[in-house]
């Protein structure tokens, strides 16, 4: 990355780790543990939604010729069957006769629509023996909810490539699926690179700082839907980064992510262990922050990510270029964030020749007219691992911009 060097494209680069990933293997699991996994193959219905014809309201089971006229002149019927739900029952029904019937119980299938309780003179408090209806029913049919209205048996209930979130797994277990075949979780090693990091909260002595960066960057990989099987941090030497990589092979990890180590100083232990050996490459992207980076895998497909050491970057860089590949090893077919155009609340700096990624908050107290602004008032500098906690979104600035003026439109990347 000496002086001269053209700088990568952020695409060029995040291609190049994409093209590097190979999905995680199928596996079936029951659908009351696979929320969060992604499905490898669509799920198809077993049953029909709704299974069978059933009442959409509490009320009677009727005849609609029955009923015709009740607004004109009230129908008087015999009740003489009652359906909770659950019921088995299936009573025929003669001319002028209901049964009392509760939502989602089986329809008679010698009744067409459902009279609700209201519609009557009595209402559920003389609901049992003779019943007067006031009301003629808007149409034959009214609140029936027929067998197959929302999804037939063989119809995709969710396709593949989707995130399995409470939504999707009701609905398949609604449609009678009890197995899903899903993506392995990928297994993610955490490895954090500096002779200056102590645990937080230790006594910090001169050039110390408290390590931050395996938690920040762990916790992303768990948000990604992705296993975290090792989190370690290691001193500046060959002697602790060799056996943590190890370390992490023994865990079965499918990828590790580094973080410090990578850019152009005396001391940058991922590069000089893993340069030399052609396990990893070292680059430059037109990025700020996240200017330096690793990426490379070992011989066993294990892919290994080298990003920056500040917070800032490294959170960036997770985002741009480790998310993306977690998400497509998981077998999601949607890897990126979403992106909104909003206005710029106030202005700032940005760096030339760079796409910015800047931390940043959202002002929503205009409905009409959302706008972002930075998330603190030190701009987007790497180290200021502060603003992260205050950070909801990304702004991306373009490379050719030269500063954002206020009231500018900004594409803004959401992260929740």
């Amino acid at each position: 990355m000496s002086a001269g060097v053209p700088l990568r494209s952020v695409e060029e680069h995040r291609d190049n780790v994409l093209a590097a990933v190979r999905p995680s293997e199928v596996i079936s699991v029951a659908v009351d543990a696979a929320r969060g996994l992604t499905l490898a193959e669509p799920v198809h219905a077993r049953v029909p939604i709704p299974v069978f014809d059933n009442s959409a309201m509490d009320g009677f089971a009727v005849r609609f010729d029955d009923v015709a006229d009740a607004s004109t002149t009230p129908a008087i019927l015999r009740v003489v069957a009652d359906l909770p739900a659950g019921s088995p029952l299936d009573p025929p029904l003669g001319p002028s006769e209901a049964a009392r019937i509760m939502t989602g119980s089986a329809m008679p299938s010698a009744a067409d629509t459902v009279v609700p309780f209201e519609d009557t003179a009595g209402g559920l408090d003389d609901s049992l023996g003779e019943i007067r209806v006031l009301r003629t029913p808007r149409a034959r049919g009214a609140h029936r909810r027929r067998r197959g209205d929302d999804l037939a048996p063989g119809d995709e209930v969710v396709e593949a490539g989707t995130l399995l979130g409470a939504f999707q797994l009701g609905a398949a277990a609604a449609a009678g699926v009890e197995v899903v075949r899903v993506r392995r979780r990928p297994r993610v090693a955490v490895i954090s690179t500096g002779s200056e990091l102590v645990s937080p909260g230790a006594e910090l002595a001169r050039g110390q700082i408290p390590e931050s960066n395996s938690l920040l960057l762990a916790g992303l990989v768990a948000d990604a839907g992705a296993e975290v099987v090792l989190r370690t941090t290691v001193a500046d030497d060959d002697e602790g980064l060799r056996p943590a990589l190890a370390a992490a092979r023994d865990a079965a990890a499918d990828a590790v992510v580094f973080s410090g180590g990578v850019s152009a100083g005396a001391y940058e232990v991922v590069k000089s262990t893993l340069g030399p050996t052609g396990e990893m490459d070292f680059t430059a992207v037109a990025m700020q922050p996240g200017k330096p980076q690793g990426f490379g895998h070992l011989a066993d497909g294990t892919l290994l990510f080298g990003l920056p050491g500040n917070p800032v970057s490294a959170a960036v860089s997770f985002e741009v270029f480790v998310r993306p590949a977690l998400l497509l090893m998981a077998g999601r077919t949607e890897l990126h964030r979403p992106v909104l155009r909003v206005a710029a609340g106030t202005g700032w700096s940005t760096p030339p020749g760079r796409r910015q990624y800047l931390p940043a908050v959202l002002d929503r107290r205009d409905p009409a007219r959302w706008l972002v602004r930075p998330a603190t008032a030190g701009g987007s500098g790497s180290h200021l691992a502060g603003g992260l906690a205050q950070a909801e979104v990304f702004a991306v600035v373009p490379a050719e911009v030269e500063r954002v003026e206020p009231g500018a439109m900004v594409d803004v990347m959401l992260r929740g």
